[in-house]
């Protein structure tokens, strides 16, 4: 076999090649800018009142391939987040009135990361009156948010792992901003 047969064959091994890069939490939430507009329109009912349970769903990156986005990582980004724009409570006690529940239904990414990454994300979000007197808890915003963003070539040049990492931080970004501008029309 020659050596240019081999190329190709060497071109896609160094592709697939590499260890994962677990999405991080920081990047993932909002951006001061953006959490500074928002907190301007916070209803009262919502200010320091939007506790987070559990989020659900995700996958930990694994040691050897990819990029994906743990319950954890989406768990503390929407923490940051809830906080930047003043609907996190400042401590535990007393307990917040409403609680967000989300569920990471959907993280779509390329098989093969390419020159410039697209990655599209679904996630479920519920926001529950826990002091609805029925004690059931009165759901006042449910919605599936989807969304995609990407990373190009430039942004990480050799690491096809971190590009999908960029770009799953990106589209996260953008999921919990579409979130928080949707909290921010309402009236409990």
């Amino acid at each position: 076999m020659s050596r240019l047969a081999l190329l190709p064959a060497a071109l896609l091994a160094l592709l697939l090649a590499g260890c994962g890069t677990p999405s991080r939490p920081l990047p993932m939430a909002i951006t001061a800018p953006d959490a500074l507009q928002i907190r301007g329109w916070v209803p009262d009912a919502l200010k320091a009142q939007v506790g987070l349970a559990p989020v659900k769903g995700g996958q930990e990156t694994g040691r050897w391939w990819g990029s994906r986005v743990g319950a954890r990582a989406l768990q503390l980004a929407l923490e940051e987040s809830l906080r930047s724009v003043g609907m996190k409570p400042p401590s535990p006690e007393p307990a917040a009135r409403f609680e967000l529940q989300a569920e990471l239904l959907q993280l779509e990414q390329p098989l093969v990361p390419a020159i410039g990454v697209t990655v599209g994300v679904a996630v479920r979000y519920t926001l529950v009156d826990t002091a609805d007197s029925a004690g059931k808890g009165r759901i006042l915003y449910q919605r599936r948010i989807a969304n995609t963003d990407a990373a190009g070539f430039t942004e990480a040049m050799l690491s096809p792992n971190e590009r999908l990492r960029i770009a799953n931080e990106r589209a996260l970004r953008a999921n919990i901003d579409l979130l928080l501008r949707d909290l921010v029309t309402l009236r409990p």
